[in-house]
């Protein structure tokens, strides 16, 4: 077993993962300095919608590399509404803030429901529809940050961070740049939480002649990070490419506007795919385009000529430019984070830590168990297995997901049962006697009953809602898409009484 102790600590990111990194630090009531960077001017990372940001230096196509950059800010008027910390005045007297390109959309609504998304010690409005929108989720998100507000550093861009020494459990050199400014400075911690998410470095794959392709109609490819609006679309020709959330969402809004059916292309069957939609038309991959038709082919032979559009919804590289220098490699192609435990701790070197670099999951509790865990970790009350085991771990996981897209996958029901491994072994951690809670300290989320019966279930009850219309902005319960927690449990009393 190894102990770590870390008196200072840097966070990356004041999206929600690190807000909640904060609050658990803080609980512990164990570290001299705990510092949240953020380049943005407000807390709530990419739920920051940003309607008029639709290009960036990462964007190609083919986009197939996962390198990123250091990207710099846009420059924002200030909205009357902002409740924003800095803000910096032009040439014009005009207040302006530091604003990044975020994936949110204009009717962006959440794909899980509020009582399962949620953190645990803060209620969503109860005026606020079973899956939020996300000017919702941004004003919740904020509201939960509150009260680590006065460790935030906004405007403040992270662009390196290496080893400042060669021990296990050495400490880091964190390179920080004012944005207002553009004045550097570097600090040493004994801990750096990454917490800036994996939404940035777009993928489209590089399927034969989609480069020239888009050479020959420049604008008609887009990936779904830059997607805002339906009414773009219409009256137009569209294939929507990748069934995931955003892919199944972003071709349902498409057909409100566009030439029917849309085009809907993906490798398999999506588990957010409604019952049936006639007004899209379900294809396989595309095996290539063709310039001279402005057209494609489908891999079971299928040919579209004359498509105005094509969406990609095809997911994100895992990116982490200012960690380039870190050695051994954390990203190699892009498709997971290397030599993590637990998909939390860079095990060659653990005061090094990343959140919620999973998948399928439900991320505001993932990253509540996961900071139980690092703050008890980091304040010295919960040691770390050995390195060997930590390895062991690593390569455990790559026999059963293997080496690529599918390592930090965590399907139903492991999402659930790692949110309670997660808990369970950060309340293993001995009490202190100044700590709350009887000196256990910060209580983690611990899935019950509803919960796993929720999660299960979310893919069908988010179609229920779906399936209401204009009717769903008014829809606050589970009951009122047809699902009930007691009706599930009268019916499994019915069952097991059977069976006796």
């Amino acid at each position: 077993m190894e102990s770590l102790r870390a008196r200072t600590v840097a966070i990356v990111g004041a999206g929600p993962s690190g807000l909640v990194a904060a609050k658990y630090l803080r609980a512990e009531q164990a570290f001299d300095k705990i510092i949240l960077f953020e380049q943005r001017s407000r807390s709530g990372g990419i739920w920051n919608y940003t309607p008029d940001d639709r290009d960036e230096d990462l964007f190609t196509i083919p986009q197939t590399d996962p390198r990123g950059q250091n990207l710099d800010p846009i420059w924002r008027v200030r909205t009357a509404d902002s409740t924003t910390p800095n803000e910096t005045n032009g040439a014009d007297g005009v207040a302006r803030v530091s604003s990044f390109l975020s994936p949110i959309y204009e009717r962006l609504e959440t794909n899980i429901p509020r009582g399962l998304m949620g953190f645990q010690d803060l209620d969503w409005p109860q005026d606020s529809q079973l899956f939020p929108k996300h000017e919702t989720v941004l004003d919740y998100i904020e509201e939960y940050g509150k009260d680590v507000q006065d460790l935030a550093q906004y405007e403040t861009q992270v662009t390196s961070i290496e080893p400042a020494d060669e021990d296990y459990s050495g400490k880091w050199k964190v390179l920080t740049r004012n944005l207002r400014t553009n004045e550097q400075q570097e600090d040493v911690y004994d801990a750096v939480i990454v917490a800036n998410g994996h939404f940035i470095v777009p993928y489209i794959p590089d399927i034969p002649n989609i480069k020239e392709w888009n050479e020959k109609y420049p604008g008609a490819i887009l990936h779904s990070k830059y997607y805002r609006k339906p009414e773009e679309f219409a009256d137009k020709k569209v294939i929507v490419v990748g069934n995931s959330a955003s892919g199944v969402d972003i071709s349902s809004q498409i057909t409100a506007f566009s030439k029917l059916p849309v085009l809907w292309s993906s490798k398999s069957t999506s588990m957010f795919k409604p019952a049936s939609d006639t007004r899209k038309r379900e294809l396989p991959p595309i095996s290539a385009f063709c310039p001279e038709s402005r057209g494609v082919i489908f891999e079971d032979g299928t040919v579209e000529t004359d498509i105005d559009a094509i969406v990609f919804a095809t997911g994100y590289f895992y990116s982490l430019p200012f960690l380039e220098n870190v050695r051994p490699r954390l990203i190699e192609d892009g498709s997971h984070v290397q030599h993590t435990y637990q998909h939390l701790f860079y095990a060659p070197r653990p005061t090094l830590s990343f959140l919620v670099l999973n998948q399928r999951v439900i991320p505001f509790p993932i990253a509540e168990a996961q900071c139980s865990v690092l703050a008890r970790v980091y304040s010295g009350r919960l040691p770390l297995p050995s390195r060997a085991e930590m390895r062991k771990w690593e390569e455990t996981t790559i026999a059963e997901m293997g080496n690529g897209r599918d390592f930090h996958l965590l399907p139903f029901p492991k999402d659930g049962n790692y949110i309670n491994e997660m808990s369970n072994w950060a309340l293993s951690a001995p009490p202190r006697e100044e700590l709350e809670n009887d000196g256990k300290g910060k209580i983690p989320p611990k899935w019950g009953e509803w919960e796993f019966w929720c999660r299960e279930n979310f893919p069908a009850i988010r179609a229920a809602f779906g399936a209401k219309g204009e009717e769903r902005h008014n829809i606050r319960t589970l009951e009122e898409v047809g699902f009930s927690y007691q009706e599930y449990l009268d019916k499994k009393a019915r069952e097991e009484g059977k069976m006796i």
